[in-house]
């Protein structure tokens, strides 16, 4: 084999190897940490397409709320924890005439999706009586304050917590491992709509090892390399 060819095949191997290295760098960005949306819809949580300051439950809603990283796509977001049973939260609260009922669960997530030097308070439920045309936001003030807003109006704190931050970006440092976080689709959270996968695996964070394939690949052109060099070597 010419020199010419041994040159372009040791830079073929060249090439598919940085392609394989920088395929199997792992992401950068993880996440981020802040409030998510959700109803109760059949027999599961489903998420929230439309804010709370806007929308507007009907008498016998159940509305979640979950603290966690999540990824920025709100329905892969981590559902809470808590089946959202009406009966159970607001069946000992008598009706009231012109107003409605609403059951409110409250996820505060894990110690692994905390703040720093933060620790979350018990997941609880509660039952809010408000007007007919309370909007969530105002149901969730009546039940959970003190409520945080930041200047866009994004829900930073629900009952005072956490203190600091609001929906920042985490890298992959900083990410809680799958076991401190209640996966999508998980026991006792039904998928809803738009269900996804658990956020925290390693095929959808980008950290999965190198595919074999490639691998095999780059075996066998290094073994024609070298195999073409020592024909090269024989013929001189």
């Amino acid at each position: 084999m010419a020199p010419a060819a041994v040159r372009f095949l040791a830079g073929l191997v060249t090439g598919v190897l940085i392609l394989l290295v920088l395929g199997a760098a792992p992401a950068q960005a993880a996440g981020y940490r802040y409030w998510s949306f959700w109803k109760w819809s059949g027999s599961g949580w489903a998420y929230q397409q439309q804010g709370p300051a806007v929308h507007v439950p009907p008498d016998g809603a159940v509305e979640g709320w979950r603290f966690a990283v999540s990824p920025d796509g709100g329905q892969e977001a981590a559902r809470p924890g808590t089946p959202g049973d009406f009966a159970t939260v607001c069946g000992a609260t008598p009706e009231q005439s012109g107003r409605k009922r609403v059951a409110v669960v409250l996820d505060f997530g894990t110690p692994a999706d905390a703040p720093a030097r933060e620790t979350p308070p018990e997941p609880r439920t509660a039952c809010a009586v408000v007007s007919a045309r309370a909007t969530s936001a105002e149901v969730l003030a009546t039940v959970a304050p003190p409520l945080r807003y930041d200047g866009n109006g994004l829900l930073c704190a629900i009952a005072g917590y956490p203190r600091t931050g609001c929906g920042e970006q985490l890298g992959n440092a900083d990410r809680p491992s799958a076991a401190g976080t209640t996966p999508v689709g998980g026991s006792g959270n039904a998928a809803g709509s738009g269900s996804g996968t658990d956020s925290h695996d390693d095929a959808s964070s980008g950290i999965g090892g190198p595919d074999l394939g490639v691998i095999a690949g780059v075996a066998l052109i290094a073994l024609l390399v070298a195999g073409a060099v020592h024909r090269t070597r024989r013929r001189r």
